[in-house]
């Protein structure tokens, strides 16, 4: 089994990057914000290459978002990605995942997708779209029957919500877009980026004393 990523990192941003140059200076800005971690999407053509550049960053645990099959997840693997994220839940792909020693964590948002997450040995998951699924009362809903089980909360998480999330022991982090948005990210905004790195940092920090 492989070792669990979430109770390592408080917040973990995901990223959409329009242009593999954008890579590096951002993964530079979360960090000088104290953010280690980022998840980026296979939503753009640069997304493969961006994880490949990130990889070299010292520092920085750089994982695969929108990874839909099998051949996504080689394809990730092989870029350097440590570990994948989907938006739903997929037997092909969380095992060919575990083939490679390569933490996976599918986006649920049921109880019937938890028990797919049980049967395939998972502990930790994604709870996604949080906001429109009943956010914090909804996870510890479903945590109940699901002992052991860790949810990593995205979708409608935000710098005002992330302690509601952060309070539930069965939540180790949240994920959110809002200190790398797109607008910030194609202008280049590094010193923004990383003044809301450390924002975020501050209060999960605070969140979870």
């Amino acid at each position: 089994m492989t070792a669990p990523l979430l109770p390592n990192h408080l917040v973990v941003p995901v990223v959409v990057i329009d242009d593999a140059d954008q890579a590096v200076p951002l993964g530079k800005a979360l960090l000088a914000g104290g953010i280690a971690v980022m998840e980026v999407t296979l939503r753009t053509e640069a997304g493969l290459e961006g994880i490949r550049r990130l990889a070299e960053l010292e520092g920085m645990t750089v994982g695969a978002g929108s990874v839909l099959t099998p051949a996504q997840v080689d394809e990730v693997v092989e870029a350097s990605a440590t570990f994948v994220v989907s938006p739903g839940i997929s037997p092909d792909v969380v095992r060919r995942a575990q083939e490679l020693d390569v933490p996976a964590l599918p986006g649920i948002s049921s109880s019937t997708d938890l028990m797919s997450a049980v049967a395939l040995g998972l502990r930790e998951v994604k709870f996604f779209p949080a906001g429109l699924l009943g956010g914090p009362k909804m996870i510890k809903a479903l945590s109940a029957p699901f002992g052991g089980i860790t949810f990593m909360p995205s979708g409608g998480v935000t710098l005002d919500n992330l302690g509601e999330y952060l309070a539930l022991p069965c939540v180790p982090a949240i994920s959110g877009t809002w200190m790398v948005e797109k607008s910030l990210v194609n202008a280049g905004r590094w010193d923004e980026i990383t003044r809301l790195a450390a924002e975020a940092t501050a209060a999960a920090q605070a969140a979870t004393v």
